[in-house]
């Protein structure tokens, strides 16, 4: 089992292309797939690129620097600068919506945590469009966030999709904080807790309230003909896709059906459907805007120097039932644990 940067199209997903997809389609998904393998990641404190590529951290808190780049169907990075922040539409989709994504998801958390950037120091937001050739993938390499264009057929380019460069910003706010290890349970946590701010962040931008949400990870990718509504279901893991070539989605949304597996880090984009869904019966439980509530929990916890890099679902979900308290009260402290409890989480108190 390898680490493996954070990438949102998961290698099974990959895998299964491969086997059934066209020539075309075959050699997307391979090329992609053996550069995810290439790239290694050690959870660590954001590194900042070279200033004389990028520009410096914000010095003005509540404001984000963006820096958009392209690569020009290569797999160099950064790439060539395109806008940079406070500078007008490019008119190119995939440079534009990167650059309004990377301010909605640096306002939310700023508005909402107070937090300035992925470091809470205003570390500078860069991104990457036009990476490879029909590049299937979307990913946080420690420094900066990248996306491919897809091919077309299977997937979008992976800048239409708000929630997916929120779940990439996210990973380097984790790391920031956590450092939660991208294996086993720990990287399920990490690609959860990814998909609930990402998610968050959507809904934020949307105005939706927790029961408005549809709970969908990635619904903007998925080209037309695939049979599916999105990549992942916060709401009920395993239903998102049932396509004849992706195959059926694999996520389990309870501790009895865990995937004990090698493959993908230990299920690190399987599994976490059991803590995604525990948000998402949380966030209904408690009503209104999931942010407001649910999100701080989670975010609070995220942010708990208890949280070990290895944590386990039961130790975080000790976490944020104790967090729930600590910032409401005893009905959000329940419903928080009843949450846990419909997904198979026994809560780990002796461990904190």
């Amino acid at each position: 089992m390898t680490d493996s940067p954070h990438s949102f199209i998961p290698p099974y997903i990959l895998n299964r292309i491969i086997a059934r997809g066209s020539e075309r389609q075959r050699s997307s998904a391979q090329s992609t797939l053996t550069h995810v393998r290439t790239l290694r990641h050690t959870p660590r404190p954001p590194t900042r690129p070279p200033a004389t590529t990028l520009l410096p951290p914000s010095t003005r808190p509540g404001l984000a620097e963006r820096s958009i780049h392209d690569a020009q169907g290569k797999m160099l990075l950064p790439g060539m600068p395109v806008r940079v922040e406070g500078q007008p539409a490019t008119g190119d989709p995939a440079v534009d919506e990167a650059y309004d994504a990377l301010g909605a998801s640096y306002d939310f958390f700023w508005k909402v945590h107070g937090r300035d950037s992925i470091d809470n120091q205003g570390f500078a937001l860069i991104g990457t469009v036009h990476y490879g050739q029909e590049y299937e993938n979307a990913f946080w390499n420690g420094a900066q966030m990248v996306f491919g264009d897809g091919d077309g057929e299977i997937f979008e380019r992976f800048t239409r999709s708000l929630d997916v460069i929120g779940h990439e910003l996210t990973h380097g706010v984790i790391e920031s904080e956590a450092g939660l290890l991208y294996a086993d349970q720990s990287g399920a946590l990490n690609e959860s807790i990814s998909d609930v701010f990402g998610v968050l962040i959507k809904q934020h931008v949307l105005g939706q309230t927790a029961e408005e949400a549809d709970w969908l990870i990635g619904a903007d990718l998925l080209a037309p003909q695939i049979k599916g509504d999105g990549l992942r279901s916060m709401a009920h893991p395993g239903t998102a896709y049932d396509d004849p070539l992706l195959g059926k989605d694999p996520q389990p949304g309870h501790m009895r059906n865990f995937v004990v597996t090698e493959e993908d880090n230990g299920g690190v984009h399987i599994n976490s459907g059991i803590p995604n869904r525990a948000f998402y019966l949380a966030a209904q439980a408690l009503g209104g805007f999931a942010w407001q509530k649910a999100g701080h929990i989670w975010y609070d916890t995220l942010c708990d120097p208890r949280l070990g890099t290895q944590a386990s679902f039961s130790e975080f979900a000790a976490l944020t039932i104790e967090q729930a308290l600590k910032r409401f009260g005893p009905d959000e402290q329940f419903a928080v644990a009843q949450a846990w409890a419909d997904v198979g989480v026994e809560p780990n108190r002796e461990s904190l």
